[in-house]
């Protein structure tokens, strides 16, 4: 199995996206893995870069806060440095609206999801990838995240979007779910499937997220 590699998973900001729950979720998965893992509900956790650089994986689900240019200092020179990063949905890709570093670095933000609560179908476009291999498409209702992103992402899984009676203009728009790419020497992942801790029984969803942490970790390739 390999050393035993460690975690650092921080949940907070708003509780709409039920952040300790999706944590909690993901604690033992990591565990049985090989991880040690170590949770806070601080973004104080950012600020030791030493100890930060100890971890393998940070694991970052927090939604609309604040993060003062210490915590985001820390945050950026550990994952630039190699430490690995993967979040989903608003506890990545809405973490800190006013801080464009951070947003380059997670290759998206959230910008709206028409219609709230939809049914709509994730579709696997990378069948090779070791996150997505032997993964079929599947269906999710929850928030469909429109997103603003990076074209130098590695994008693995997209949805369709079908617009709506007020915001029509977006019929047929092919955005990105589930990405990967880098960030120095950091790798980074993120899936927009997430907004509590209910969607993460769906088994395709749940397994995506465990693998890029795996990925984000180094521990698969």
């Amino acid at each position: 199995m390999g050393p035993m590699k460690k975690a650092l998973m921080v949940w907070g900001g708003w509780d709409g996206h039920d952040p300790k729950n999706c944590v909690d979720t993901f604690v033992p998965v990591l565990i049985e893995n090989n991880f040690e893992v170590k949770v806070s509900n601080t973004l104080d956790s950012f600020l030791d870069v030493k100890e930060l650089e100890s971890f393998n994986l940070i694991v970052i689900c927090w939604t609309m806060g604040t993060i003062t240019p210490e915590q985001e200092k820390g945050l950026l020179t550990a994952v630039k440095n190699g430490v690995g990063i993967a979040g989903w949905h608003g506890g990545m890709a809405d973490s800190f609206r006013n801080n464009t570093e951070y947003q380059f670095m997670v290759g998206g933000q959230w910008v709206a999801h028409p219609g709230g609560i939809v049914k709509y179908r994730v579709n696997i476009i990378d069948k090779q990838d070791p996150i997505t291999k032997d993964i079929d498409d599947f269906d999710v209702e929850s928030e469909q995240y429109y997103l603003h992103v990076d074209p130098s992402n590695n994008v693995l899984a997209t949805t369709i979007f079908h617009g709506t009676d007020d915001i029509f203009w977006i019929k047929g728009c092919v955005m990105p779910v589930v990405w990967k790419r880098m960030y120095g020497k950091g790798r980074v992942f993120y899936c927009s499937v997430g907004h509590t801790a209910k969607d993460f029984t769906i088994p395709e969803a749940k397994e995506i997220v465990k693998r890029g942490m795996l990925w984000a970790s180094g521990s698969i390739i």
